[in-house]
């Protein structure tokens, strides 16, 4: 797996050739990097969202799309101006820690368990996702989890561990770990005909479902936040403070919100807008 060191050694020389190919130069360009899940690449959304941002005020944003734990590492380095992520506690503690300036709410979904049409568990319909993932280890179904400290594996680690469960006992048996993005992870599982825990919007605009379906969704504890942190420019005197903040507040007001409700595949709708101003 690339580290985060290596995976920006990799942007900038990518940025480096395509600024090289403009004829403009990293100096030149007003922009800002913004660490975020590989969940928020993958289905689509920031292509819908930056060329407007980057249109209405000069800014360009490049993305660095990772696991959320590999982004919060990113930051807390200083190599990203913003963090776009989902793991509430873990952004509320960036923040309390003096890493982050400020965080809002941006939007949410929620998170699904698919799995072969055959279901070997017998989960199809249940709406208890421990209990449908304690069902996966007693009948040892083939489960294919990200394994990679990202937002959705840390939630599926989360309901393994109120099934009292450690299911890294069973690794390399029928509990793999992909250690990649949720469409790999996806892949993995479409190939194996495995269960996967995957946010609603990578797996809306996923395209190698083969034999795998939803079958179980609808519980609270399946619900996913995203959030936006601008990184401390107090901790970081580099960070473009004013730039993302440019780029958070355009995300929370309103036309960035309708932007985000707007968003859709196949006519479904992927992510929805919740920024509630303070005051509110």
């Amino acid at each position: 797996m690339l580290t985060a060191k290596r995976l920006l050694v990799v942007a900038g020389l990518l940025l480096g050739l395509i600024l090289a190919g403009s004829g403009v130069s990293a100096d030149d360009e007003r922009s800002i990097i913004v660490a975020s899940t590989t969940s928020t690449a993958n289905s689509g959304l920031f292509d819908a969202l930056l060329p407007r941002f980057t249109e209405e005020t000069g800014i360009a944003v490049h993305i660095v799309a990772v696991g959320t734990g590999q982004a919060f590492r990113i930051a807390k380095a200083g190599d990203a101006d913003v963090l776009l992520v989902h793991d509430e506690k873990a952004g509320e503690a960036f923040v309390a820690e003096g890493f982050g300036a400020e965080r809002r709410r941006v939007m949410y979904n929620d998170f699904v368990i698919v799995g072969s049409a055959e279901d070997p568990a017998g989960l199809r319909g249940m709406h208890d996702a421990p209990a449908a993932i304690a069902k996966i280890a007693e009948t040892k179904a083939l489960f294919a989890s990200r394994g990679d400290d990202s937002g959705t594996n840390r939630a599926e680690l989360r309901l393994w561990q109120e099934t009292g469960t450690d299911p890294k006992h069973a690794s390399g048996a029928w509990y793999r770990e992909a250690g990649s993005g949720m469409g790999a992870t996806l892949n993995t599982a479409s190939g194996l005909d495995a269960y996967a825990l995957t946010d609603r919007g990578t797996w809306v605009s996923f395209g190698n479902k083969g034999n795998l379906e939803i079958l179980v969704e609808g519980d609270k504890r399946l619900f996913n936040q995203y959030g936006i942190i601008v990184v401390n420019p107090d901790r970081f005197p580099h960070v473009k403070a004013a730039d993302a903040r440019r780029f958070m507040t355009w995300l929370t007001a309103d036309e960035g919100q309708a932007a985000i409700a707007a968003y859709r595949v196949d006519g479904q709708q992927l992510f929805f807008p919740n920024y509630l101003a303070p005051g509110s």
